[in-house]
């Protein structure tokens, strides 16, 4: 049946667009002196925002002070940060997530500016680097180490990042869902910063205040403790992502070793025909043996990282990219 001239279909207008949730989580270790302040500065800067107060055991009465403030209050009995983050990320629900401590150091006001840095150029993650860290990480161990650190990470992995310890960091659903974390402590941000890199993530980095923590709030950073764990952090990354190097330099290593202690066997057999000690030489021809095993290990395993790589970017785009409607 045709329509009268005077009849014509009109199609519905569109639903308006969903808005983005954004979630605020902070992770917290007895931070009683300032978690309030901490919510309370989030929530003027991101009034639409879920709150999230991730509580790692704290015998201060954080947990019942942040529920009051109006957090939403969530328990990681698991000791150390990175425990606390892979909770994080498996359980909240969001289109954008906004992640600080809970110590009062990080400039809560520059959560809307970094959130929209996210969305208007389309990455996946955005770090609020902590300006003059150097000077202002409280004590001279903890500057030397970020400097040494920082250094340390543009050798291996890169220059995509200044501050890899930065706990001010805003992602997108998809790099949340999609990040494999293994670390257990405050190696946390570096594993997600080498994440990162490796995948090709587009981020971002903006330059945000940095305060001082207050005098009746303790640092939970053990300077030796925790750089050691970073150190290993560091080795163990450099194995699984650059496995023919981290194996190569090893296996150059033990070859020189074994050169070494071969030289002056090799003289004294040019001169007399003789190889006098048997116990050095076998012991010098192990260790460049084993120097090339290692070598070709590494060789191999190389194949099955990259394997690795594309498998974890699979995932990664699995998840659909941020509507910036």
């Amino acid at each position: 049946m045709s329509l009268a001239p005077s009849q014509s279909y009109h199609s519905a207008p569109e639903p308006a667009p969903r808005p983005l949730e954004i979630a605020v989580t902070i992770p917290c270790y007895n931070e009683a002196a300032t978690i309030t302040q901490v919510i309370e500065d989030f929530r003027a800067a991101l009034p639409t925002a879920r709150i999230y107060v991730f509580d790692n055991n704290s015998t201060d009465g954080t947990a019942d002070i942040a529920a009051r403030a109006g957090a939403i209050v969530r328990r990681e009995h698991r000791q150390g940060k990175g425990h606390v983050v892979r909770r994080i990320f498996a359980d909240v629900d969001a289109d954008i997530y906004v992640m600080a401590d809970g110590d009062a150091t990080y400039d809560a006001s520059m959560a809307p500016t970094l959130v929209e840095l996210l969305q208007r150029n389309h990455v996946d993650m955005v770090v609020g680097t902590r300006a003059d860290v150097t000077r202002d990480a409280g004590r001279e161990g903890h500057a030397l180490g970020n400097k040494i650190f920082n250094g340390l990470y543009h050798r291996i992995f890169g220059r995509d990042f200044t501050d890899i310890f930065s706990g001010y960091r805003v992602f997108s659903r998809r790099f949340v869902k999609s990040f494999p974390a293994v670390s257990g402590g405050f190696e946390i941000e570096t594993e997600m910063s080498v994440h990162a890199s490796q995948l090709g993530i587009p981020c971002l980095e903006r330059p945000t205040r940095y305060g001082v923590r207050p005098e009746d709030s303790q640092s939970k950073l053990r300077t030796f403790r925790d750089g050691f764990r970073i150190l290993g952090m560091f080795a163990m990354l450099a194995k699984e992502t650059r496995p023919a190097a981290f194996f190569g330099l090893i296996g150059l290593a033990l070859a020189t070793i074994g050169a070494m202690l071969s030289v002056p066997l090799i003289f004294t057999w040019v001169e007399t025909g003789l190889v006098p000690r048997f116990p050095t030489a076998i012991l010098a021809t192990g260790i460049v043996i084993t120097g090339a095993i290692s070598t070709v290990c590494g060789l191999i395993l190389d194949s099955l990282a990259r394997a690795r790589i594309e498998a974890k970017r699979a995932v990664f785009l699995s998840y659909s990219a941020l509507d910036n409607r």
